[in-house]
């Protein structure tokens, strides 16, 4: 008997390995990709995220019910298979995968199989109102005003969100409203799906998830932060010949807020990509290294592309001086954007801030030029005169603005120039105030300080990502309570019902149209000062392959590869 039960034993462990290393291993799989993040993330809680450094780390290890495609930006199925929209569009049905597992845990096992309760447990998780704590990213952003239930639920209301059903293995949605964006949206970091085990014992931060890798340490010395995720050696992904996914053993962020000590560390060959190269050495960088770039081979390949992001200030709407729309509109007028573009960026950027929050030009048949003719460039007698409309001629009265911005990089260089064009323009003294980036996103959040330094990066391919920053419906009422996403807390009817009509319009030119009539009604009204668009300069070693560099800096490594060229494989991909 004795015997009969340690063959049993023998045949499990045996059919259990096989199961998890049966898959076809890629002939070049293995090494590690080192990169640099300027900023440590904020949370390791996905629902809470709302900055790209958390998203590029927990992106890797959480999953959610669709993805994007990081070559073409669409969404493409993750840990539902498909899906299909009913016809009022109203109603959407997602088919889960059967062969997904949770990373192993201790407090999971090793077999912790996704299930569809994961999934209704982690929206309803994002859409809970916890004591002491600001309501999720993804209920703002996301849920609430568009599942049907969310906001019952947040407000204890009832037990379960009755726009969340369970049919055998598929997760059924019920809207509130068509929103045309909605499967997009939840290609967001916020959707990713928890445990709920791992959530009840408190260890949501171990991060464990789905995904191609496994988190696996957070080291911190005097001198550097360093995340290191493994191979998640059981994930459910293959490549077109059936090899497993991912290639990578593993992943390492290196935290590092000095672009200097960035490029150094590119060059030493410690990081293998490097994006955003410091202003002050873009020149010598690429004309020193000529020959890396030119060589056949190449060492180092260059992309250089305008991203889906916009860098720009936020006036508090709460403070007394900024209500008045024609004090905003002359510190709108007195900045001269093309001064910081060429002098503090060296060029490096898609185009000064003359138009809107969205990017012009970014989105096929959107109308940028109509936002355009209402936006600001540097015109410093139309800003004296507002100002002086206002009642503060010559800036008599005008009490010092505080401008916080995060430390690192660029923006303490941006900073100190738009308090000199303040000074000599409108005689408005500006205090500089740079403090860590969760300390900043922390204020400006709660709304302490006048002038804040911001940027956003498309969360999905649409000009409703932009512009869902100055939505009046997820303003909170209570001013005491942290603002998520609208930070300067605008309320505008007009802009909140164009908005809404292009969130709902299934036609795309419809849709634009809406869009583009808010956007006009925000860049009259000025609570930002949109300074720049960007684009990036990213510099990486040609022997990382399928490395896709797109618009929205969305990273997806489990079919990246290390491998060196030789000169005829190179000459053959040149000739595709």
């Amino acid at each position: 008997m004795k015997n009969y039960i340690l063959l049993i034993l023998s045949t499990v462990l045996i059919l259990s390995s096989c199961s998890t290393e049966s898959k076809k291993q890629f002939e070049h799989a293995g090494g590690t990709f080192t990169f640099a993040l300027a900023n440590e993330p904020t949370t390791l809680e996905a629902r809470k995220v709302t900055d790209i450094y958390s998203s590029a780390v927990i992106n890797q290890v959480l999953e959610g019910l669709v993805s994007l495609n990081p070559k073409t930006l669409e969404v493409e199925p993750c840990l539902a298979k498909s899906w299909e929209v009913s016809e009022d569009g109203k109603t959407i049905t997602f088919d889960l995968r059967d062969d997904v597992y949770f990373h192993e845990h201790e407090e999971l096992g090793s077999d912790r199989k996704l299930k569809p309760e994961d999934v209704v447990y982690s929206i309803e998780l994002a859409c809970t109102k916890k004591m002491g704590e600001d309501p999720s990213s993804a209920y703002t952003g996301i849920y609430r005003g568009i599942l049907e239930g969310a906001e019952a639920f947040y407000n204890g209301e009832s037990e379960s969100i009755s726009g969340l059903e369970i049919e055998g293995n598929k997760i059924v949605m019920k809207l509130v409203s068509r929103d045309v964006n909605f499967i997009n949206k939840l290609t967001q970091t916020t959707a990713s799906v928890v445990a709920k085990e791992l959530v009840e014992a408190g260890l949501e931060t171990d991060l464990v998830g789905t995904g191609p890798f496994v988190f696996d340490k957070y080291t911190e010395n005097d001198q550097r932060v360093n995340i290191i995720l493994r191979k998640n050696k059981r994930y459910y992904g293959t490549d077109e010949e059936g090899n497993a996914l991912p290639y990578l053993d593993s992943l390492v962020y290196v935290i590092e807020g000095r672009s200097l000590r960035q490029l150094e560390m590119f060059e030493n060959d410690e990081i293998q990509l490097i994006e955003g190269l410091p202003p002050s050495r873009i020149t010598s960088m690429l004309q020193g290294r000529i020959d890396d770039f030119n060589s056949t081979p190449p060492k180092l390949v260059l992309r250089r592309k305008p991203l889906l992001a916009t860098q720009y200030y936020h006036f508090n709407l709460l403070k007394e001086e900024f209500k008045d729309p024609r004090v905003r509109k002359a510190i709108n007028y007195a900045v001269n954007r093309d001064e910081i573009v060429r002098s503090i960026l060296n060029n490096q950027a898609y185009g000064s801030g003359d138009a809107g929050i969205v990017p012009p030009a970014a989105f096929n048949g959107y109308d940028s030029k109509s936002v355009k003719k209402v936006s600001y460039t540097y015109n410093p007698i139309k800003a004296r005169e507002l100002l002086a409309e206002a009642g503060y001629p010559d800036g008599e009265g005008f009490p010092p603005i505080n401008l916080k911005f995060n430390l690192g990089t660029i923006h303490s260089a941006v900073a100190d120039e738009f308090a000199k064009q303040m000074k000599k323009t409108l005689n408005i003294n500006v205090n500089l105030d740079g403090m860590p980036f969760q300390n900043k996103l922390e204020d400006q959040m709660s709304a302490n300080g006048d002038i804040f330094r911001t940027s956003w990066y498309a969360d999905y391919y649409s000009p409703e990502s932009f512009l869902m920053n100055a939505y009046g419906g997820i303003v909170p009422e209570d001013k005491n309570e942290p603002s998520l996403m609208n930070h300067a807390r605008y309320v505008n009817e007009k802009f909140d019902e164009a908005f809404e009509k292009g969130q709902s319009s299934t036609d795309i030119v419809d849709r634009y149209k809406h869009f583009a009539e808010a956007e006009r009604i925000l860049m009259e009204d000025a609570p930002f000062i949109i300074l720049w668009y960007e684009e990036t300069i990213k510099v990486a070693y040609s022997r990382v392959r399928n490395l896709e560099l797109n618009e929205m800096n969305y990273y997806s490594f489990k079919d990246v590869y290390i491998k060196d060229w030789t000169k005829k494989e190179w000459e053959d991909k040149m000739k595709k």
